[in-house]
């Protein structure tokens, strides 16, 4: 994921998800008034959602924006400016900076606002949003620990009791292609599912030198993938989405996990503190595996894939890669390339919206906290050299600092199994 969106990008996104507007999944509203949307959290990936939400939704605008960092904010918006046009309406009194930006952008008239701020917020922000009265887009993962994913839960039983629509960056979750499997599997084609193997396995990710005049905080804050408190690690960053893949399959979540993971390529200090590999081994209330592997280690093959073994075949997908979205076995499917298969980006906000024009408004927010949660599980497994059970997972504290502002933040040590504790 880059850390700073272009102008390139942009059109790239805007011209991939308009295209796909012509499949017959929108239920659009023919005189369905002006939709204002709010943005939070002005880096590559919050740019990339409006570009998708706006290709998604004909009736929407970008209204407001709120970022910690004026020059992010203000990139962002030129870049999308230059790409969208007249979709792009944010005055200069609905531009928000500082940590309090959020709040701000909550108070204004915007109907949806997308989160995609570094994880660790993401809680506060859930929570402050449906407080308002907000549909919502929140970007993957939604916490970094227990106690995150505990007020995600609470916010979204909130969410669904005021109406209010949901839907999480699982984008594979709205994969057409992904859909036809998933669909073959919860009707048995391939038996019961007695193991499960994911992976994200690649190369190293951009990195922002530290400047002398940046402090503690700043320098996270830009560099937010290499601290578990705002990343929650590669692992919950990252390889949630084939994680959520296996769950979603598996129709439940796994009580326990044991795991191995290390530092081995990104040892310097201005890779912050987490992890450059893991491998993870979680079992399930009756007693059926899942095997998860991710790395970020340059010079190594990738491999972003899912693969589900059941009693009468085996069921195997690659994100738009080389690995066919298959099933393999007495009742042989296989997604053909020649089919269209629309932007899964730009369909995840064609479903949000869909729904709320529909007046059921989707709620993904308790699938993808319990998705976060196993990611949160296997780290924490890895970090402790322990078993850790999902209650003890969900059970631990804040990691989050309690005073957000720039200033002097210290960098705990690299997790050391055997010494580590899960507190």
């Amino acid at each position: 994921m880059a850390d700073n969106v272009t102008r390139r990008d942009v059109l790239k996104t805007a011209a991939a998800t308009g295209a796909a507007l012509a499949v017959p999944r929108m239920v659009f509203a023919e005189s369905a008034p002006v939709m204002k949307i709010g943005v939070i959290g002005c880096g590559g990936r919050g740019s990339g959602a409006v570009a998708d939400h706006l290709a998604a939704n004909p009736t929407a605008v970008l209204h407001a924006m709120a970022d910690v960092f004026p020059d992010r904010l203000a990139g962002s918006h030129d870049n999308l400016k230059k790409a969208l046009k007249d979709r792009i309406k944010v005055a200069d009194d609905m531009k928000f900076t500082g940590f309090d930006a959020y709040k701000k952008l909550l108070k204004t008239d915007v109907d949806l606002v997308i989160l995609a701020t570094p994880p660790g917020f993401r809680p506060w922000h859930l929570e402050a949003a449906v407080d308002a009265g907000k549909h919502i887009f929140m970007e993957k993962p939604v916490a970094v620990d227990g106690y995150g994913i505990q007020k995600v839960i609470e916010a979204s039983e909130k969410a669904k009791a005021k109406g209010l629509g949901i839907v999480a960056g699982t984008q594979r979750r709205h994969d057409l292609a992904y859909n036809e499997v998933i669909k073959r599997v919860h009707d048995g084609q391939i038996g019961d599912i007695v193991e499960m193997s994911c992976y994200w396995n690649q190369g190293g990710l951009w990195m922002n030198p530290r400047q002398p005049n940046w402090s503690d905080m700043e320098w996270q804050l830009r560099n937010w993938l290499y601290f578990t408190w705002l990343s929650g690690d590669h692992i919950v960053e990252q390889h949630i989405h084939n994680i959520d893949v296996c769950l979603w399959a598996k129709g439940s979540h796994p009580v326990k996990a044991t795991a191995l993971g290390g530092r081995q390529t990104r040892v310097d200090p201005a890779y912050g503190h987490i992890y450059d590999h893991f491998a993870v081994e979680y079992t399930f209330a009756d007693g059926s595996r899942m095997h998860s592997y991710c790395r970020q280690q340059d010079g190594t093959p990738s491999n972003v894939s899912e693969r589900i073994n059941g009693t009468k075949g085996v069921a195997t997908s690659e994100d738009f890669g080389n690995v066919p979205i298959q099933i393999m076995g007495s009742n042989p499917f296989k997604w053909e390339s020649s089919r269209k298969r629309p932007n899964p980006y730009m369909l995840e906000h064609l479903d949000l919206y869909n729904s709320i024009v529909a007046g059921k408004p989707l709620n993904e927010g308790r699938q993808v906290a319990e998705s976060t949660m196993t990611a949160i599980l296997g780290r924490l497994a890895a970090y402790s050299g322990q078993e850790i059970t999902w209650e003890q997972a969900m059970a631990t504290k804040r990691t989050m600092p309690e005073d957000w502002s720039f200033g002097h933040l210290p960098v705990p040590a690299v997790a050391l199994p055997g010494s580590y504790k899960v507190e």
